[in-house]
């Protein structure tokens, strides 16, 4: 692995993470105007699967000599798409209980978890710069949701959902590094995608007990699509092998800074110093971590 494809690595999946940051603000905006978890995640993936069938049959087309997955790529990567699926039902039901603040430190919790799933896999402690990196978001994480200064009095149901969407995610960066590295990102996504839209179709058939309002799919569905099952996934499949699940983590908080950027310009939240000093620790820490990956040029 060379330190070019690594830093390559740290830009697809630092975008993926932004674009996955920007979906608080919308499943928040979508709840606002009485659309229920099933509704948005349904539209969501759907629209999900659509547009990476689409993907997939213009790079077939491009390029016929594409390598196809066999029926192994396809259980295994539709298995572990299982995660995705469930960090999307987590995440939302958590958002629905809990402010979008209080769920995005949940979510974060991948970082140490990640770390620390590198280092059981592994079987190494994780460097010096690493753990300090790790420190530095973490704390950058308290200050930038404010959590410390926040009078709110948690539900522990969204509390419980919270974390349950960080050891999926987790789980999500694992498999994203580990099965079918020998086939394109978009179809690794697309059976992942698959995967991930059986949970969500089930816990739609299992929660939904009103009509289906069909709004859901040209009010937000599309958006929800393209920033939460299409751009995220693909670029994270194609940045996570090169960057290594406990970079891929740290790297991967940039979704906290957006989510808050789109809180404050969308929602009109507002969002005081020690949140953008919050921001700036934790992109502080990412640049750290690369220019430990540069400085052995």
């Amino acid at each position: 692995m060379t330190k070019s494809n690594v830093l390559k690595g740290v830009i697809l999946v630092g975008i993926g993470a932004s674009s996955y940051g920007m979906l608080a603000t919308f499943v928040k905006l979508a709840y606002q105007e009485n659309f229920t978890t099933a509704e948005v995640t349904t539209s969501q993936f759907v629209y999900g699967i659509i547009g990476m069938l689409l993907i997939n049959l213009f790079q077939k087309i491009k390029n016929k000599n594409i390598v196809s997955a066999t029926k192994k790529n396809r259980f295994q990567l539709m298995l572990s798409g299982t995660s995705l699926g469930l960090t999307s039902v987590f995440y939302y039901l958590a958002v629905k209980y809990i402010p979008v603040s209080i769920a995005i430190i949940l979510l974060m919790q991948t970082v140490w978890l990640g770390v620390l799933l590198e280092m059981i896999l592994d079987k190494k402690i994780p460097s010096k710069r690493k753990i300090f990196s790790v420190v530095i978001v973490l704390f950058g994480t308290v200050l930038a949701t404010n959590i410390i200064k926040s009078e709110i009095k948690l539900n522990w149901i969204g509390v419980f959902w919270g974390l349950l969407s960080a050891v999926s995610f987790t789980t999500t960066m694992f498999t994203a590094n580990r099965i079918a590295l020998g086939i394109s990102s978009a179809q690794r996504s697309l059976y992942m995608l698959l995967g991930g839209g059986i949970i969500v179709f089930f816990f739609a058939l299992l929660t939904q007990n009103t009509p289906f309002q069909i709004e859901i799919f040209y009010k937000w569905g599309i958006v929800l699509a393209l920033f939460g099952t299409i751009i995220p996934p693909i670029l994270m499949n194609a940045g996570f092998p090169h960057t290594g699940i406990g970079l891929g983590s740290i790297v991967s908080t940039l979704e906290l800074p957006v989510s808050v950027l789109m809180a404050f310009l969308i929602l009109h939240e507002s969002v005081i110093l020690i949140q953008w000093i919050g921001i700036v620790l934790i992109i502080f820490a990412i640049v750290l971590m690369n220019w430990k990956i540069n400085s052995k040029q």
